[in-house]
């Protein structure tokens, strides 16, 4: 899934590779998914596109968007993107498929849900209540989210909520999600279903400082091992916890680490750093 990390590496990664570089032709929805979700209707996407040349890549929260001329694409949450030299072959199940003028290509696919917008770049997506909130959002890694902002996120309502509620519902930290919720959560030793109203200000300050220094532990790492850059390759970043500790045993302490299902996922916790 795209999160922070990934977000970033990824776009950054298509401003070095695709960057003025001229699309020849679009394919989309070669192979229909429910759960695919396209601005406006796909089978418009060639007549925008075609002819439109690359200017650049970038990230805000979770999302990646790429501007060409006129027109911009915009990728999320759970959309695979892959690029092709000429000589290599793209798969033939695809949501969207660019093809540049040297025959090299851009792939994204979607796993279990995912977006893939494309619109000409005047277009007002103000109604939109993720996009304006992932643009408007001050990142977790800027100098801007410090701690005075972090404090700014609790309220009434988030203070009843669990630690992975607060930090993963609502918007509050657009591009944070259960992907990497569970390494932020681990390093500052909370529970993810400890209410955020009964951790001290102590504990508060931990968690400030574990979600900024995770996450751009995972950002300067490539992003996480459990997910893939443009390229094919998995982050080097090592997940604490998560599907690849499969021995489920804490590696900050040597305890044991138990897995539970919780409000729509998995949530991974260690017994003796994360006291329930």
């Amino acid at each position: 899934m795209l999160e922070i990390p990934e977000a970033i590496v990824i776009s950054r990664q298509l401003d070095q590779t695709v960057k003025e570089k001229r699309i020849k032709e679009v394919v989309t929805a070669a192979s229909p998914h429910k759960f695919a979700w396209y601005f406006g209707e796909p089978s418009e996407y060639d007549a925008l596109l075609c002819g439109r040349t690359i200017k650049t890549a970038f990230s805000y929260g979770g999302r990646i968007e790429i501007l060409a001329e006129g027109a911009a694409l915009q990728f999320g949450d759970g959309v695979n993107l892959r690029y092709y030299e000429a000589d290599e072959k793209y798969p033939a199940k695809h949501q969207l498929l660019l093809v540049f003028d040297d025959d090299s290509a851009l792939a994204a696919t979607v796993a279990m849900y995912g977006m893939l917008f494309a619109y000409p770049s005047h277009t007002n997506l103000d109604d939109d209540f993720y996009y304006t909130a992932a643009k408007e959002a001050v990142s977790p890694l800027s100098d801007g989210f410090d701690y005075p902002y972090f404090q700014t996120l609790f309220h009434e309502k988030g203070l009843k909520m669990s630690a992975k509620a607060f930090l993963a519902t609502e918007q509050r930290i657009p591009g944070l999600g259960n992907g990497v919720l569970q390494d932020i959560l681990l390093n500052a030793n909370v529970y993810p279903k400890k209410k955020m109203g009964n951790l001290s200000e102590a504990q508060r300050q931990g968690l400030f400082y574990s979600l900024k220094s995770t996450l751009v532990e995972m950002t300067n790492a490539g992003g996480r091992d459990t997910e893939r850059d443009l390229f094919g390759n998995p982050g080097g970043y090592k997940t604490k916890l998560g599907k690849n500790n499969k021995l489920l045993i804490c590696p900050n302490c040597g305890g044991s680490v138990k897995k539970e299902a919780y409000m729509g996922g998995s949530i991974y916790f260690c017994e003796q750093c994360q006291e329930r």
